[in-house]
């Protein structure tokens, strides 16, 4: 099934930091089930892939201490298919080293690559934008961005200014912006020259490689090779290190109810709410008097909460986080601060 040019990356690597205490190193967000369905973030985006793409032609890239997880979930996955960092180094290195594995095996691949922690409710326009980025990957030297039409002023995602230059219905890149204040994010929706940069990249692999001995020819060296080392490699994300600098970079601009779960905010936006605007996400709660919160608990606990509005409420295992929801930052210091003071018991 489907085209056997047709590849694609899922990245896997990550510890979802911003998701503590729900995520942990031993168990980072794209192996927990969020929504009560019976399949992981990681599994859902698998599914989401294979049925587009070969899934003999389905690369995961992960940390060395997440493989088993990745096996365990992905039972269908040979190993072939994995990319073990044994160092993480972001997303750069991993993708560079990715497509020399995959341009060995087929030097006519166009792959997508595709964050394990995405959020797509309408899954027939999301598979037609796929496969119509691909097509157009397959006959250009262009690097492609699927940009998301924002529909709120949202200061957690980063956007993408288009210019008027496009070919067929791809526009030319002007510039990129990393989530800005609000004051800006404001006129970036009302100004509609703006979409979201929703971090899923399409490309021939010989166009990602070729950017890659332009702008990154240091790290060549260390991913093109059998065995990468990704501790000689910066700390780099593909955004910054290529699609930034290239000038040849296009957006495809789509609509398939695209959200990116990277934080606790985002995850309360994509998810029911009740009628005072409360998440109650897989817990046992009695509210009273509680507005625009969001409560993660285990299954096995009941919560009974009083007098509260706009705050994040998780547990898991050994941990409990009582904040304001909207605050994301102060959770990387948080768990920054249990780590100093407490070690790694609790990361």
């Amino acid at each position: 099934m489907g085209n056997s040019n047709y590849y694609c990356i899922i990245m896997a690597g990550g510890m979802g930091r911003r998701f503590w205490p729900y995520s942990r190193k031993s168990l980072p967000k794209q192996f927990i089930d969020f929504f009560g369905s019976g399949q992981t973030l990681l599994q859902q985006t698998y599914e989401r892939y294979r049925r587009i793409i070969p899934p003999e032609n389905i690369f995961i890239t992960t940390h060395c201490s997440y493989k088993e997880l990745v096996m365990e979930q992905l039972p269908e996955i040979r190993e072939e298919q994995l990319v073990i960092e044994e160092e993480q180094r972001n997303t750069a290195p991993a993708i560079a080293y990715a497509s020399h594995i995959i341009q060995k095996i087929n030097p006519n691949a166009c792959t997508v690559v595709a964050p394990s922690d995405h959020l797509i409710l309408k899954t027939e326009n999301f598979e037609r934008a796929i496969l119509h980025g691909l097509e157009f990957a397959s006959k250009s030297d262009k690097l492609i961005t699927i940009g998301i039409k924002p529909t709120r002023p949202e200061t957690g995602y980063g956007y993408i200014q288009i210019d008027e230059e496009k070919e067929e219905d791809f526009y030319k890149v002007k510039t990129f912006i990393e989530k800005p204040a609000l004051e800006f994010a404001e006129i970036f929706v009302q100004s509609n020259e703006f979409y979201w940069n929703s971090g899923i990249f399409i490309w021939h692999v010989n166009t990602i490689l070729k950017a890659f001995h332009d702008m990154m020819s240091e790290v060549c060296p260390h991913v093109e090779c059998d065995t990468p080392d990704f501790s000689a490699c910066p700390n780099i994300s593909i955004d910054y290190s290529i699609m930034e600098k290239a000038d040849n970079v296009y957006v495809q601009l789509c609509d398939f109810g695209w959200a990116d779960l990277g934080t606790w905010e985002a995850l309360y936006d994509a998810s029911p709410k009740d009628s005072n605007q409360n998440v109650i996400i897989n817990s046992n709660t009695l509210l009273y008097n509680c507005k625009n919160n969001i409560i993660m608990l285990p299954e096995d606990k009941l919560a009974v909460i009083q007098d509260l509005e706009g705050y994040l409420i998780a547990a898991r295992g050994n941990a409990l986080l009582i904040c304001k929801k909207d605050d994301q930052n102060a959770i990387r210091k948080f768990v920054n601060d249990a780590e100093m003071k407490f070690g790694e018991k609790y990361s």
